[in-house]
């Protein structure tokens, strides 16, 4: 796969539409080109704690960040006419879908790829299929992992080297 959008969600709670940041990484003939990040406010927008361990986001963050829609804007000219890559795209296609049904939002048919399942056919002998163990399997180590920008990047580099 040589032209691509890797993307990565992170999200405040439990509920899929929860976006509160967006990573992605765009890739054209086999060259990462652009890159986007941004902070979103949830919905619905309280933080469960489980979530705050692992991405360390709060209120405190996002309370002032723009709504999914305004973001959206920014992102969708970025990956126009791209397949989608992510890194466990049930959960990643899974938000963007609901997030967007949310807003009212047409889904313009975006294509998902899996790089959790390729990984698991291409390296079947990994102790695990963690985003940051297959991306340090395939040359990239991963430093700031749950942060949607950095597992973008990592998962871009999975998908170059694997798909």
């Amino acid at each position: 796969m040589k032209n691509f959008a890797a993307i990565d969600f992170e999200t405040a709670n439990g509920c899929r539409t929860s976006v509160c940041s967006v990573g992605v990484v765009v890739v054209r003939d086999g060259v990462i080109t652009d890159s986007f990040y941004s902070l979103i406010r949830p919905e619905p927008n309280y933080y469960a704690w489980f979530c705050q361990e692992v991405h360390g986001l709060g209120h405190e963050d996002t309370d002032d960040a723009e709504v999914f829609p305004k973001v959206w804007a920014k992102v969708a000219p970025l990956i126009e006419g791209l397949p989608l890559v992510a890194h466990n795209k049930m959960f990643d296609e899974g938000c963007l879908r609901a997030v967007m049904e949310a807003y009212q939002m047409d889904w313009p048919d975006y294509r998902f790829h899996c790089t959790l399942q390729a990984s698991r056919r291409k390296l079947p002998n990994l102790e695990n299929h963690q985003l940051h163990t297959v991306s340090a399997a395939c040359g990239y180590i991963l430093e700031n992992h749950h942060h949607a920008l950095a597992d973008a990047e990592a998962c871009a580099a999975i998908a170059m080297k694997i798909m």
